[in-house]
């Protein structure tokens, strides 16, 4: 009987799962067997697998999460039990660490319920994954739990980094800027060496690209400067959240258009952003289709690769200079003309794309000319925190 460590990704509309060999050494990158239940809170929930076309999911309406959760739950124990497995671990990506772990960490109920304090940090991602904690502790006490958190990674912000030009109180109270991303930031620090070599481990910017983007300035394989800042709207424009904003914007929302704090916080996690300002979709593949004569469409996408292309700059000054760039997430490593786009724009450090290899999107996309590498790396969030489960309990 081999141990497997069951990853969650709990998202607010999705949960993702994987799960892992804990009994091979070192721990596979390739899951054993994953899936997803997608569409959570809208009309037609789905549930794909490893060789499973996603279909139809009946989810109970009035408790829609804990279903998908017990959908899972029933996949994985029909699973396990023709497989002869059994599981080891649960491990949960989980965005928010606060300012006091920095380091994955087995949950009990004190650790829970110091999760539950970072909520109002990150309300878009961090009840769910609790929500799921909350459950099987519940229902299997006995069964370990991990949570490796986003924020992490970022810990090696220097303070400059940290801060924000508020009061000291501010600082002091724990207002700072923490980043995300940070178990995909984390898989491209021991990935990129590993194609890479040395190159990786100098001034690098990754950049990844999803339906949530950020950036991330790395220099020796650490981080030392991030777009995203105290909460996850901070930095880039996204699917469906601002990204960085003059905070008068939101003074004029509330007091000139007098939106309520509800209206203002759902205006900027999911009415802004490329949906926001195209009225069609989040997604730049819809979008790249429908730009042709309709403005809105067009201007959007302007917007998110100058955004793009701004932040990268202004990391580039921080880093002193560029030896690496390199394309993750969803966006980041399949949409070859939102690369094209940004590289483009940054032809001025010397970045050349070659169109063949952008199109397939290659591990390596630069062109011959290019003075600056320009890599696609797929990330791995669910191995990362997998294999900091192992670590946390002593399993490998």
């Amino acid at each position: 009987m081999s141990d497997l460590i069951l990853v969650l990704n709990c998202g607010s509309s999705s949960i993702k799962f994987a799960l892992f060999d804990a009994s091979a050494r070192p721990l596979p990158r390739k899951p054993l067997w994953n899936g997803k239940v997608d569409g959570i809170t809208g009309p037609a929930p789905t549930f794909g697998e490893t060789g499973v076309t996603p279909g139809p999911v009946a989810l109970d309406a009035a408790q829609p999460y804990n279903a998908a959760l017990q959908h899972i739950r029933s996949r994985v124990l029909e699973r396990m039990a023709r497989g002869g497995h059994r599981i080891a671990a649960v491990a949960h990506r989980v965005v928010h660490g606060g300012a006091k772990y920095f380091d994955p960490v087995r949950v009990d109920a004190e650790v829970l319920a110091d999760l539950r304090s970072y909520i109002p940090l990150a309300p878009l991602h961090q009840p769910f994954a609790l929500e799921a904690i909350a459950a099987l502790l519940q229902g299997l006490p006995d069964l370990p739990q991990v949570a490796c958190f986003d924020t992490a990674f970022h810990h090696t912000l220097p303070q400059v980094e940290k801060m924000l030009p508020l009061s000291w109180d501010a600082w002091e109270r724990g207002l700072r800027r923490y980043g995300f991303h940070g178990l995909s930031y984390e898989y491209m620090s021991l990935a990129l060496p590993e194609r890479h070599g040395d190159a990786a481990r100098g001034r690098t910017i990754v950049a990844h690209l999803g339906s949530g983007a950020s950036l991330c300035a790395m220099q020796g394989l650490q981080s030392v400067a991030t777009s995203m800042g105290f909460s996850a709207l901070d930095g880039l424009m996204m699917g469906t959240r601002c990204g960085a904003l003059d905070p008068g914007a939101v003074l004029y929302l509330m007091e000139i258009e007098k939106l309520s704090l509800h209206d203002v916080g759902q205006l900027l996690y999911h009415g802004s952003g490329l949906l926001g300002l195209s009225g069609v979709s989040s997604d730049p593949r819809a979008l790249l289709t429908a730009e042709a004569g309709n403005a809105r469409v067009q201007a959007a996408l302007q917007l998110y690769v100058r955004r793009i292309v701004r932040e990268i700059g202004a990391l580039v000054a921080v880093l002193g200079g560029l030896d690496m760039l390199v394309f993750t997430a969803g966006i980041g490593e399949h949409n070859a003309v939102i690369r094209e786009r940004v590289c483009a724009d940054l032809a001025w450090l010397g970045v050349a794309v070659d169109a063949q290899a952008n199109a397939d999107s290659a591990d390596l996309i630069s062109g011959p000319t290019s003075r600056i590498p320009v890599a696609v790396e797929r990330t791995n969030e669910e191995w990362v925190a997998a294999w900091h489960a192992t670590r946390v309990l002593g399993l490998q």
